[in-house]
C-alpha cells in the first residue's frame, strides 16, 4: 500500500474565501486565519465559502498561518496539495509497485528532455528508457475525472515534447492522479482547453501511454488507487 500520511498536527477549520491563487482565508473558533492553498488550479467546485477543510500550521515566520491539505465535497474528503501526486508515484516507482511502470532500476526527478522539464525519467537496463510526466486531478464530474479545470498552455507542451520522445525511440508516460475516490473513469477536459484535449489525443495515436489512478482521501492520508479508465 503505498500512501502519503498527514502530519500528525492537522487542524479541522471552514473556508471562508480565496484570496488570490495562492492565498486562502479560513475560520477556526471564530477567527480568520491566511492559509497557503498549494495549488494554482481554479477548484471552484470545491474551494466554496462554508467548506470543511483540514489544515496544518505554516513554518514560523512565513505569510500564512496554516497550509491547506483537504477539502470535504458531497461527503468525500479531497487532496488539493498539487506536489502530492509527484510524492506519491515517486514513492510507487521506488519500491516498484507500480504495474504499469515496473522493473526501473534508477529514478530520476526533475529531468530536462528537449525544451520540457519532465517529472521523472525512469532507466533499466533491458527496457526502453521512459520520460514521465504526472498531473494532479481533483474535478470530477457525474463520476469523470477532468483536467485540467483551466487552460494551461504548459500541460499541452508537455504531452507534445511526450510524443517528440516516442519517435525518438524512447517510452514516454503521462499518469493522471485523481486526488479523491469518487472517479469511475478519466477524460480530458475538452470544453475547458481544448488544446489539451487534442494534444492528449494525438499523444495516445502516436504512442504515449496514457494512465490514470485514484486515491483513497481520509484525515490520516491519501492512499494510491487503482487505475481506472481513460476516455479520449
Amino acid at each position: 500500500m503505498i500512501n502519503i500520511k498527514t502530519p500528525t498536527t492537522i487542524i479541522y477549520a471552514t473556508f471562508v474565501k480565496r484570496e488570490n491563487r495562492f492565498v486562502a482565508t479560513v475560520e477556526k473558533n471564530n477567527n480568520h486565519y491566511r492559509a497557503h492553498v498549494p495549488s494554482s488550479g481554479r477548484m471552484q467546485e470545491l474551494l466554496v465559502k462554508g467548506a470543511e477543510v483540514i489544515l496544518t500550521p505554516s513554518a514560523p515566520g512565513g505569510r500564512t498561518d496554516y497550509k491547506l491539505l483537504l477539502v470535504k465535497y458531497q461527503g468525500n474528503w479531497v487532496s488539493i496539495d498539487s506536489l502530492l501526486p509527484n510524492r506519491i508515484i515517486k514513492k510507487a516507482l521506488l519500491s516498484d509497485q507500480l504495474t504499469e511502470l515496473s522493473g526501473y532500476q534508477n529514478v530520476k526527478s526533475e529531468h530536462s528532455f528537449g525544451h520540457s522539464r519532465f517529472d521523472f525519467f525512469l532507466q533499466a537496463g533491458s527496457a526502453s528508457d521512459c520520460w514521465l510526466e504526472v498531473k494532479s486531478v481533483t474535478l470530477v464530474e457525474n463520476g469523470i475525472a477532468k483536467f485540467p479545470d483551466a487552460p494551461t498552455e504548459r500541460g499541452a507542451k508537455h504531452v507534445l515534447e511526450l510524443i517528440e520522445a516516442v519517435k525518438r525511440g524512447y517510452r514516454a508516460v503521462v499518469m493522471f492522479v485523481v486526488q479523491r475516490s469518487d472517479a469511475g473513469c478519466f477524460k480530458p477536459h475538452g470544453d475547458k482547453d481544448p488544446q489539451f484535449a487534442h494534444a492528449l489525443s494525438l499523444a495516445a495515436t502516436t504512442g504515449v501511454e496514457i494512465y490514470a489512478r485514484k486515491c483513497d482521501v481520509s484525515p490520516e492520508g491519501v492512499i494510491l488507487g487503482g487505475q481506472i479508465p481513460v476516455r479520449l
